[in-house]
């Protein structure tokens, strides 16, 4: 099975994959010749892109965190269905952090002419149905205009912008997070994913955390938080724990995706 450098490669369920269409191994577009990638257009016009972001996430994990999670899932999700991933976005919207150190950020206004062009390359190749899957919140913003501008520019093109928890019912995320609004970032969610996906990049020992609180207004991470964490109990984040969460975001994401990609064009009345 081919991996990715530092990170491991999901396991999915061979049945869960015939059902869904995929093989159980994940499609990665880079790693494809060129040949094999037009092969792959003559087979599925759809393609999953990750967007994920390079920021602190607090004293206890590396930069790394929202991209490895979020390309973990686009390849679990293409190993169920089929449907090829190409490498990730590493930068995100991520000013919201301020002078915390580490982070690497995009404006939103950049971020959508990056996927614009993106979109635009995979559009000539053939590909028409476009899954944007994002792993860092704030990115959300810019993804909603991309998807929006690019629905309106191709007549025969399809977008559509899933967080990679999007698909999983909120009740059932066992973030340790009390409050609606789910403010969280470097928390036990987050840490238990890492443990699992990429055990490297977290020194649980050094970790501090924040307890969750609930807010009117979105504010930096670092109006509210000296270590850059939002969220409590990270020292109980457990690698089982990011495994059952990691497969449960690629099983309900694959499940969303297969059928969205399978979806008949409307017919309007």
């Amino acid at each position: 099975m081919r991996t990715v450098v530092g990170m491991r490669t999901p396991e999915v369920s061979v049945e869960l994959a015939a059902e869904l269409g995929g093989t159980g191994e994940p499609v990665a577009w880079e790693r494809l010749t060129a040949p094999e990638a037009a092969d792959v257009v003559e087979r599925t016009d759809a393609v999953l892109i990750p967007v994920g972001a390079t920021e602190q996430h607090g004293r206890h994990m590396a930069l790394c965190v929202d991209t490895q999670i979020v390309h973990h899932v686009a390849l679990g999700v293409s190993a169920l269905t089929g449907v090829p991933v190409v490498p990730p976005l590493h930068y995100g919207v991520s000013g919201s952090h301020g002078d915390l150190p580490g982070t690497i950020a995009l404006r939103p206004e950049t971020m959508i002419m990056m996927l614009e062009d993106v979109v635009g390359s995979l559009y000539a190749r053939g590909f028409r149905q476009f899954i944007l899957l994002n792993g860092h919140t704030w990115n959300g913003g810019a993804l909603d205009v991309t998807a929006e501008k690019l629905r309106t520019r191709y007549d025969d093109a399809r977008v559509r912008y899933l967080a990679y928890v999007t698909a999983y019912p909120g009740p059932e995320v066992d973030g340790k997070v009390t409050y609606g609004r789910a403010l969280m970032h470097a928390n036990y969610f987050e840490t238990s994913l890492m443990m699992h996906i990429d055990p490297g990049a977290v020194h649980l020992e050094r970790a501090v955390s924040l307890e969750d609180r609930d807010s009117f207004w979105d504010y930096r991470t670092d109006q509210v938080s000296k270590s850059g964490v939002w969220g409590r109990d990270v020292h109980e984040a457990t690698a089982p724990h990011g495994a059952d969460e990691a497969r449960r975001c690629i099983e309900t994401t694959a499940r969303v995706v297969a059928q969205g990609v399978a979806e008949a064009w409307p017919v309007p009345r």
